[in-house]
């Protein structure tokens, strides 16, 4: 299987965001990973907060793992857990599996963030 990578960009013009994602997905052969863009800096910290960062990266090649189990390697509540697994579904920075079960198909996670001064 090959390793799949996800890059992450904030970019109001998404647009512009979707036209550079579509060209760098024919520039070479092969898989050149895949991009999910937020239009602000705000839109990405309300959505990727900071359990959900640690649930991503309690995911991250772990294989298909229940709720349940998530929610105590996390030492958290199972209903906020399947609360935060359902808008990182979403997102698509997690799948569930048949099985119910949650599994991050990533093994790279990148953000690609710039902070400019006005102009």
């Amino acid at each position: 299987m090959e390793k799949r990578t996800l890059t992450v960009t904030i970019n109001p013009d998404w647009r512009a965001a979707l036209r550079a994602a579509g060209r760098g997905a024919f520039a070479a052969d092969g898989y050149q990973g895949e991009t999910l863009n937020f239009e602000t800096p705000a839109a990405f910290f309300s959505r990727l907060t900071e359990k959900r960062w640690a649930m991503l990266h309690a995911l991250q090649g772990a294989g298909e793992l229940a709720v349940r189990e998530l929610a105590r390697r996390l030492e958290r509540d199972v209903k906020r857990v399947h609360e935060d697994a359902g808008s990182l579904v979403e997102l698509g920075l997690i799948e569930r599996t048949e099985r119910g079960g949650l599994v991050c198909p990533f093994d790279d996670i990148h953000v690609d963030m710039h902070l400019k001064r006005a102009a």
